[in-house]
C-alpha cells in the first residue's frame, strides 16, 4: 500500500552510463592465472591476481628488496605464536640470508624458543593445568631464563642478547639449540630486543625473578630498539607478526623516541601479519608512523602459510 508521505520514484527517470565511460577498479587483465606442476616461486607470485592482497604481496616483497639492497634495517617484530606454530626455522633461514636486521619479541617469544632449545618441545595445556598448580610451574624454564638475565644484567646485557649469550655458552648441553632463533641471533650477531610486560609470562612469578633485573633489561632493549628504529629514517621497514597489542605499542613509541630527539622519518615500510585485523597494530605499525611517503600493508591469515609464503617469495623472486 502506498504511503501519501513518501510517494514513489519514477525508475524511468533514471539516467545511466554506457560501461565505457565508466571507470572500473577491476580488470580482467588483473586476474589471477593457474600454474604449470614445478613452476617456480616467482611464476608462483606473478600468477596471483594483480588486485588487493595480491598486489599488496607485490609490492611489500619489492619494497623488501629494495631496502635490502639500500641496506637500510628489515626490523622484525614477533609475537609468541610464530614460534608454537613451527616457523623458527624459517626465521633462521631469513636470518642467514640477509633478511632480518634485528628482531623485536615479547617475552612469550623468548620463553617459547628458550624451551625449544632446551627441551626440543613447549606449549602447554593451560586449560589442563591451571587450576591443578601445574601451569606455568616448569622449573627449568624459570630457573635458566631467570639466571640468563641475571648473569646478562650484570654484563649489561638486555634479555635478548642475555638469553642468546647463555644459549650459545651452553649449547654444547642442549640438544636442540640448533632449532633457537635466539640461539642463532647471537650466533649471527642480530640484535634482538625482548619486551616484557610484567605478570604476563609465567617466569614472572618464578623464585628466581628480579623485577628490578627484568626492568634493568627491558629498558636497554627498548633503547636498543630505538636506536635501530632512528636508522629507518631514510626507509626502512618493520614487520609486525602475531603481536595485537605490546610490539605495536613499543614501535610507536620507539618512533616518538626518536621523533623527540629531531629524527625524521620518510618512506618507512611496515606490514602487519597476523590471523584478524586488531586496533594497534592497523594504527601503531600501519597507518600512524608511514606519514605520507611510506606505505603500511595488513595481511590476515594463518602465521603458518603467511610467514612462509612471503619467506619464500623474498628468497626466491629475482630482485
Amino acid at each position: 500500500m502506498p504511503y501519501d508521505k513518501y510517494p514513489l520514484l519514477n525508475r524511468e527517470h533514471l539516467q545511466t552510463i554506457p560501461i565505457e565511460s565508466r571507470h572500473s577498479t577491476v580488470h580482467a587483465a588483473d586476474f589471477a592465472h593457474p600454474v604449470s606442476p614445478g613452476a617456480t616461486m616467482a611464476t608462483w607470485l606473478d600468477s596471483l591476481p594483480h588486485l588487493m592482497a595480491g598486489s599488496d604481496l607485490r609490492e611489500l616483497v619489492s619494497r623488501l628488496t629494495a631496502i635490502r639492497q639500500a641496506e637500510q634495517p628489515i626490523v622484525w617484530g614477533f609475537g609468541a605464536h610464530v614460534i608454537k606454530v613451527g616457523l623458527a626455522p624459517v626465521i633462521i633461514d631469513l636470518m642467514e640470508r640477509g633478511w632480518i636486521s634485528a628482531i623485536a619479541a615479547n617475552g612469550a617469544f623468548m620463553i617459547h624458543d628458550f624451551e625449544i632449545a632446551l627441551a626440543g618441545a613447549t606449549s602447554e595445556d593451560v586449560a589442563a593445568g591451571l587450576l591443578h598448580g601445574t601451569y606455568g610451574n616448569t622449573e627449568e624454564t624459570g630457573l635458566f631464563l631467570n639466571l640468563a638475565q641475571r648473569e646478562g644484567h650484570k654484563e649489561g646485557m638486555g634479555a635478548g642478547e642475555a638469553v642468546g649469550f647463555y644459549l650459545n655458552r651452553t649449547s654444547t648441553r642442549l640438544a636442540h639449540a640448533e632449532a633457537s632463533v635466539l640461539y642463532h641471533a647471537y650466533r649471527l650477531h642480530i640484535p634482538v630486543t625482548i619486551h616484557p610486560a610484567i605478570g604476563t609470562d609465567f617466569i614472572h612469578f618464578h623464585p628466581m625473578f628480579s623485577g628490578e633485573v627484568t626492568g634493568a633489561l627491558a629498558e636497554r632493549d627498548f633503547t636498543l630498539l630505538a636506536s635501530i628504529v632512528a636508522r629507518m629514517n631514510a626507509g626502512g621497514a618493520f614487520l609486525n607478526v602475531g603481536s595485537a597489542v605490546i610490539l605495536p605499542e613499543v614501535f610507536m613509541k620507539a618512533i616518538a623516541c626518536c621523533t623527540g630527539q629531531g629524527i625524521t622519518f620518510s618512506g618507512i615500510t611496515t606490514a602487519v601479519f597476523d590471523f584478524v585485523k586488531h586496533y594497534r597494530p592497523t594504527e601503531n605499525v600501519v597507518r600512524r608512523p608511514t606519514g605520507e611517503n611510506g606505505r603500511g600493508f595488513y595481511f590476515v591469515g594463518h602465521h603458518e602459510l603467511m610467514v612462509p609464503l612471503l619467506a619464500a617469495a623474498l628468497v626466491h623472486v629475482p630482485a
